[in-house]
């Protein structure tokens, strides 16, 4: 015979839970003439089965009913199939943490976040460690956010000696500014980069330009070279996000963006930008956009993890006409332009192969190369010149 107390310390549980047993009918203890309770070996092991169906998942009521009848098959299947439900979760969490400290693929979870909370993503990425340009544009995270910095510093080997960034043409950038309904006289360009729609515009416009990037070395050298030049009184640069610009309202009537609004997204610049033009200024825009109506998988595969929110023309210009723009003129951006910028590319990569073709970086870049070399007919940049305000 067991005191409370025995019995507690046999099974493991507290004097409480044995209490509540007995109160529940699941052990029946007997008192002595001397007032105190005591139990005997079958409650012992009734405790002890009580303890193995409540590590199957029951609950006390389910396991006083295995106890007293025969065993109802549909409720085990249903704590079965609990069970593998939070295993399930269990595993995922597991994942995600494993691949937090670089033992997995984070990939797919940021898409998933950057949809359902971007806002509190981008936060969270800088707090990281991630300038903003390389938490807003997912791209340029490595698999592995442990092995980022070295992706970063191979993917700046690759890019440290070219001229282009992106796309571009100074052809296609005085058509845009040729297309502008009338001449700006104050200039805001988003992402201005190393300057080079800057010159172009300084050099066919009499406006004053302010530049901004989040890349302050960036904006040193193009004022370094506007200096050199004699015409820094043109130019004010601002070293901000493009998510926050710190201007007033009704301040441009020219807002420029050339192959940079893509990382904040289209139709979220088109809204943020919006009250820094005055009335019916101007926004010059470039984006990625489908070209045919058909893309191949091969295109719809690479663009699907690289440029989700690339659109088709027609898509484009319905979001910019319900955003509050009219439309004064769009075009796609030349072959000059495209191969302007992915000529170097492929030439940087052959230089570097010897080196670098095993890095990460190397890799995914040599991919897109290849990609827009092949497939140049199926997507590409689009100049789009809107003005504020319906016609």
């Amino acid at each position: 015979m067991y005191q409370i107390s025995e019995l507690a310390k046999q099974v493991g549980l507290s004097r409480t839970a044995l209490l509540y047993y007995e109160k529940q009918g699941l052990i029946c203890g007997q008192r002595l003439s001397n007032g105190y309770r005591v139990y005997g070996e079958k409650d012992l092991q009734r405790v002890r089965l009580i303890q193995q169906l409540l590590a199957a998942g029951l609950t006390l009521k389910e396991c006083k009913a295995c106890l007293e009848a025969k065993i109802d098959r549909s409720l085990l299947q249903s704590r079965l199939q609990t069970l593998d439900d939070e295993i399930s979760r269990k595993q995922q969490s597991r994942d995600l943490l494993a691949a937090m400290l670089g033992e997995g693929d984070l990939t797919s979870w940021h898409k998933g976040l950057d949809e359902l909370a971007p806002d509190a993503h981008l936060d969270w990425l800088m707090k990281q460690g991630f300038n903003e340009k390389e938490a807003l544009r997912l791209k340029w995270l490595s698999k592995d956010m442990n092995e980022h910095e070295q992706y970063m510093a191979d993917f700046m080997t690759v890019f440290e000696t070219l001229e282009r960034w992106g796309p571009g043409s100074e052809e296609d950038t005085k058509q845009a500014i040729n297309a502008l309904p009338k001449a700006p006289s104050n200039i805001l360009e988003v992402g201005c980069g190393k300057g080079l729609a800057t010159q172009v515009m300084v050099e066919n416009t009499q406006a004053h330009i302010t530049a901004i990037d989040n890349e302050q070395s960036a904006l040193d050298r193009l004022s370094e070279r506007f200096e050199q030049n004699g015409q820094d009184d043109r130019l004010s640069t601002e070293c901000a996000s493009m998510t926050a610009l710190p201007f007033d309202p009704n301040t441009f009537d020219l807002i420029w963006a050339e192959g940079s609004a893509y990382i904040m997204g289209i139709e979220k610049a088109l809204e943020q930008w919006k009250p820094l033009l005055v009335d019916k200024g101007c926004l010059m825009v470039s984006d990625m956009v489908w070209r045919t109506e058909d893309p191949s998988q091969t295109a719809i595969d690479f663009w699907n993890n690289e440029y989700p929110d690339i659109k088709q023309v027609k898509t484009r210009l319905e979001q910019m006409e319900k955003a509050g723009y009219h439309v004064v003129a769009h075009f796609p951006q030349s072959k000059e332009a495209w191969m302007n910028y992915y000529g170097p590319l492929s030439a940087r990569l052959d230089e570097l192969r010897g080196t670098m073709a095993e890095t990460q970086a190397f890799k995914d870049i040599e991919h897109e190369v290849n990609l827009s070399l092949n497939h140049a007919d199926e997507f590409g940049y689009h100049m789009f010149v809107l003005a504020k305000g319906h016609r």
